[in-house]
């Protein structure tokens, strides 16, 4: 069956998207905690130097990131002020102007689906493609569209029944906005959006039936 175009939309630099996507066959992307702390460290590696992260969730065979692309000239800065021969043959078009942002973009994704995919297949003793292609982006719109996207994400696990609470999740970045921990993520940013963290989790408990339906049956 097609994707639906509204989930393979072009990056574009200030950009917000909620980044998603599967494995095949839904089977398990995580078989263990080192699984998971893996692959957000691989996360980190491919994706942080490009984009900016609001929330993430994880879950037995998908996942979720709500990012916000960086600007072309902090892109271009971080790529020059790495050595020229570490850099991929798709980082040194892009500095060339040969080839868009969102071509780098979705080629970050990509290494960051192989790295994590090569590792857990020659740990399991596992053969083949692991994630789903092609990956889905859904592009945030809109103040309130925004909002939704966090309460979804970190609400995910109650609707995958993987658990009762959400706010109980460890694999969400639902805790970490709460905590006063060093975070990579927009934290700040997040709960000045919302009003503080008391309101942060009292429109997480309100909001997540309220919200359109729409939104909130996208295709994981």
């Amino acid at each position: 069956m097609p994707i639906n175009p509204k989930y393979l939309v072009d990056f574009q630099e200030f950009g917000i998207y909620h980044v998603f996507n599967r494995t095949n066959n839904k089977e398990k992307l995580f078989l263990s905690d080192e699984n998971r702390n893996f692959f957000l460290r691989k996360y980190a590696e491919y994706l942080s130097s490009f984009t900016e992260t609001f929330a993430w969730c994880l879950l037995d065979n998908h996942f979720h990131f709500l990012i916000r692309i960086r600007s072309v000239e902090k892109i271009k800065a971080t790529l020059r002020s790495s050595e020229f021969n570490k850099l991929s043959e798709t980082e040194r078009k892009f500095l060339e102007n040969k080839i868009s942002l969102s071509e780098l973009i979705e080629h970050a994704y990509k290494r960051f689906f192989q790295s994590y995919a090569l590792a857990f297949n020659k740990v399991n003793n596992r053969k083949g493609n692991l994630f789903y292609k092609p990956f889905k982006r859904l592009e945030i719109c809109d103040e309130s569209h925004f909002t939704q996207a966090i309460v979804y994400i970190h609400t995910n696990p109650t609707k995958h029944f993987t658990s009762k609470d959400f706010t109980k999740w460890k694999w969400s970045s639902y805790q970490a906005m709460l905590s006063d921990l060093k975070t990579n993520l927009m934290r700040d940013e997040v709960l000045s959006w919302l009003g503080g963290k008391d309101e942060f989790i009292k429109i997480h408990r309100e909001k997540v039936s309220a919200y359109s339906k729409e939104y909130f049956s996208i295709e994981e």
